[in-house]
């Protein structure tokens, strides 16, 4: 399910290229940097760019494994602040196990064209109920 109708889109969340072919892995979502959205400064606010990378990794781990997931781990490097935006989430899978699925995430402000975000994340496979 895309974020379309979900709590999620009330944050401008739109997907925007989805592959799920075998060795290219990936999800790709926006959100839009609105004044609503952004902290002191005028950039998007870190906890909604961490969200942003937790839903684009999370989606694309689900669709991989083909059940339901948890985070388990996330580590995120914040490098530059997304000014002008779109923020543009890219995940893609480092390595698919039974049990736990690694992914990647690079984020961009795409109107600079200028790398914000990098994070890796560590789901957890739930099994089925």
């Amino acid at each position: 399910m895309g974020v379309e109708g979900h709590l999620l889109a009330k944050l401008g969340m739109r997907d925007v290229e989805a592959s799920l072919a075998p060795g290219d892995e990936r999800l790709v979502i926006e959100m839009d940097n609105r004044p609503d959205l952004t902290n002191i400064r005028g950039a998007l606010q870190g906890g909604l760019v961490a969200t942003l990378i937790d839903v684009a990794a999370g989606r694309l781990a689900g669709d991989v494994a083909g059940s339901d997931v948890t985070t388990a781990d996330m580590n995120v490097h914040f490098l530059a602040p997304i000014l002008d935006g779109p923020a543009r989430a890219e995940a893609t899978v480092v390595r698919a196990g039974r049990r736990l699925i690694v992914t990647a995430v690079d984020v961009r402000d795409v109107a600079r064209d200028r790398l914000a975000a990098r994070a890796t994340l560590t789901f957890a496979v739930l099994e089925r109920r």
